[in-house]
């Protein structure tokens, strides 16, 4: 008699999906990464310094290579920098 109950138990319990990596959530912490500008790294729009908290390195190192790509590039980043800065959102 006491398989009978055990099953019905196990029947009626809810699966335990935090020893199930099949069916376990994402980490909250990759939910809530989203691309900003920043708000407190920022030198003229937060562009870079939201970058550079998206990918995880310096925001000077991001500065730095915008900079050199303006000036290798001929401009063109000028325009991909002004678009980003309209189109992101600031968080």
């Amino acid at each position: 008699m006491t398989s009978e109950t055990s099953a019905s138990t196990a029947a009626t319990t809810a699966p335990d999906h935090t020893t199930d990596p099949v069916n376990a959530a994402p980490p909250a912490a990759a939910q809530e990464k989203r691309l900003t500008r920043s708000r407190d790294d920022k030198y003229l729009g937060g562009v870079c310094g939201g970058l550079a908290e998206y990918v995880g390195v310096d925001a000077n190192l991001v500065r730095l290579l915008v900079v050199v790509g303006t000036i290798l590039g001929l401009g063109t980043l000028i325009v991909a920098y002004v678009a980003a800065w309209l189109l992101l959102p600031e968080g």
